[in-house]
């Protein structure tokens, strides 16, 4: 595995416009200088974290789509972000998988905030993705889905003699008042899957007067925070290296070790919504 350079945008979000966002996040991947593999921005980075999905949401090949695909061929590099989406008469909390070419992923998020009755609003994704980039087997996924580590467990594959995936991205709107569960839990995600970790969250204050702090990190496998910013705008790559991560599981194979179980995954019934 070659090292994979991932770059992380953290930024204050203008709330619920769309065309503000795609003009900031625009300057700012401009911004970041230096050739890179991943870019990573927001959960639902075009709005910020509203339960506004009828009047927000775009359907799928639309204005962040294309901006995304844009972004993503003319940087050459990966890129991830969520946004609100609409797909046959239900609304998503999405995020989109983006390679230069347009070659396409999606996940939708599994777990909705219901203290935000995020639930009533968006449709619960019935599915996990990993995907394949630049030799990383990459899993990503959204903001509350932390709390949850059984969706997220990582897996060995007998067959293949590795791990399910080598890295996981978490996309946040995660408030300052619970940013010490977020270090907690990234770090805990980390050393339990024997991966690196990502998150990517956001600052500055949204329109229902919640107040983020960011707290932005890379996490190796064995907990160690690589990269973190905390208070304010940033854009940082960093390389993080897949010799270290193969060299760590060769050393220390927890996964050989873990409970075997499987996940059912049953939709919600659309009156439920």
């Amino acid at each position: 595995m070659q090292d994979l350079k991932i770059t992380v945008i953290q930024s204050d979000i203008h709330w619920e416009d769309i065309d503000a966002n795609l003009a900031m996040f625009e300057e700012k991947i401009w911004r970041i200088g230096e050739s890179t593999d991943v870019i990573v921005l927001p959960e639902m980075f075009t709005t910020g974290f509203t339960m506004a999905g009828p009047r927000l949401a775009e359907r799928m090949n639309m204005r962040t789509f294309k901006w995304m695909k844009q972004m993503a061929d003319q940087t050459g590099a990966l890129i991830l972000g969520s946004f609100i989406t609409l797909v046959h008469d239900r609304y998503y909390n999405r995020l989109l998988w983006m390679e230069p070419g347009g070659s396409f992923k999606t996940y939708d998020k599994r777990h909705l905030f219901r203290m935000a009755d995020e639930q009533h609003v968006y449709s619960l994704g019935e599915s996990l993705l990993i995907g394949h980039w630049k030799g990383w087997r990459i899993c990503p996924l959204i903001c509350y889905d932390l709390r949850f580590p059984v969706w997220s467990r990582n897996r060995w594959n007998a067959t293949l003699k590795k791990p399910t995936y080598d890295l996981a991205i978490y996309v946040a709107n995660w408030p300052k008042v619970r940013i010490n569960a977020w270090d907690t839990l990234l770090k805990a995600r980390a050393i339990e899957n024997l991966s690196y970790v990502v998150g990517v969250n956001r600052v500055g204050t949204d329109g229902k007067g919640i107040e983020y702090n960011g707290l932005s990190s890379i996490i190796s496998p064995k907990g160690d925070s690589v990269f973190t910013v905390e208070g304010m705008e940033a854009i940082k790559t960093v390389a993080i290296s897949g010799n270290s991560l193969l060299s760590y599981r060769d050393k220390f194979p927890t996964l050989l070790d873990a409970d075997d179980f499987s996940v059912e995954v049953e939709p919600i019934p659309e009156e439920d919504y």
